[in-house]
């Protein structure tokens, strides 16, 4: 019998994920025991540079402990968003890159102390250490798509902040801000959460709530027109091993349509879906059908389904819409 080698390469890309899961859930584990505090950013990448050897590790450390160990500063964003304040000016372009440097050192010295910030402070916590452990990083600024306000718009300013990390020839996306945690829309606080899915993301996944301002870093064939038009996908989402193929834009009218198709891929059987409207604000359970991997289920649409509607998978939201009259 001849050996069938679709199978067998699947059978070694699954074992390849499953090695490479397994290590970062070492180095993860290994962080959970470092210290809360560091007097300086030096000492932790000395520590870390110390415990690992692999660029891949230490990447993986400095994201875990930032994640875990420093809070999102939410006074302070809606403080700097009712008066922003100008963090630094330049007369050339040396005078810029001298005076980024100084900025991101002392950011990251803050937010180390602090343990606390906003995106941009994590981003220059994390691009500091990985400087300090021998890895090529970048900071990058653009829009996210993080309000339900930003279904079916493109915001007309730069409002977040990631990285991206460099091995070989290739970049791999992170974003250590909303891998800490999330603003939770009933309580109005942020609440820490440890999301990983932010960690070398695929950039097919990263784009449906990034868009840099520099196009080079989207590494997708994707345009601000298409990401205006995406519905809002949550942490959830981006972390879920399933995918929602239909429907595909964000926002719909009363008038044109009285009911939501949804097809998820690889959405486990296990896994109880319900949805919210705004209007009403009532959790509603939704019978799904499966067939193989393909599963289906519907939102019918009415007077009252004005708003926003909300998907949730096992309680936790996962992706919104928004419904015009």
């Amino acid at each position: 019998m001849k050996p069938n080698l679709k199978s067998t390469f699947c059978l070694l890309v699954l074992l390849v994920s499953n090695a490479y899961a397994q290590q970062f859930e070492a180095i993860d584990n290994a962080i959970k025991a470092y210290p809360k505090s560091f007097a300086s950013p030096q000492k932790l990448s000395e520590k870390i540079n110390a415990d690992f050897t692999k660029p891949e590790e230490k990447v993986r450390a400095i994201f875990t402990w930032i994640a875990l160990n420093v809070g999102y500063d939410l006074k302070f964003y809606y403080a700097q968003a009712n008066n922003p304040t100008l963090a630094y000016s330049f007369t050339g372009e040396e005078d810029r890159l001298i005076k980024e440097k100084k900025f991101r050192l002392e950011s990251a010295a803050k937010t180390l102390r602090s343990k606390k910030g906003v995106c941009q402070d994590y981003c220059a916590l994390f691009e500091t250490l990985c400087e300090q452990t021998g890895i090529q990083c970048v900071t990058i600024i653009g829009r996210s798509k993080n309000d339900l306000s930003l279904i079916g718009k493109y915001a007309n300013f730069n409002d977040h902040a990631w990285n991206a990390v460099k091995f070989g020839n290739d970049w791999k996306l992170i974003d250590v801000t909303w891998a800490a945690g999330s603003l939770n829309s009933m309580t109005g606080k942020m609440e820490q959460k440890f999301n990983d899915a932010y960690f070398f993301t695929n950039p097919e996944l990263f784009f449906y709530n990034h868009f840099p301002e520099d196009k080079k870093w989207l590494f997708v064939n994707k345009t601000s027109d298409d990401f205006a038009k995406l519905p809002l996908y949550y942490g959830g989402y981006i972390k879920g091993d399933y995918k929602f193929t239909t429907p595909v834009d964000g926002v719909y009218s009363l008038k044109t349509t009285d009911k939501l198709h949804f097809k998820a891929a690889n959405l486990p059987e296990n896994y109880k879906v319900g949805y919210v409207f705004t209007s009403e604000k009532i959790l509603h359970e939704i019978p799904v059908s499966r067939n193989g991997n393909t599963s289906e289920f519907e939102v019918v649409l009415g007077k009252r389904s004005r708003g926003y509607l909300t998907i949730y998978i096992n309680s936790e939201s996962v992706a919104s819409y928004k419904i015009n009259p």
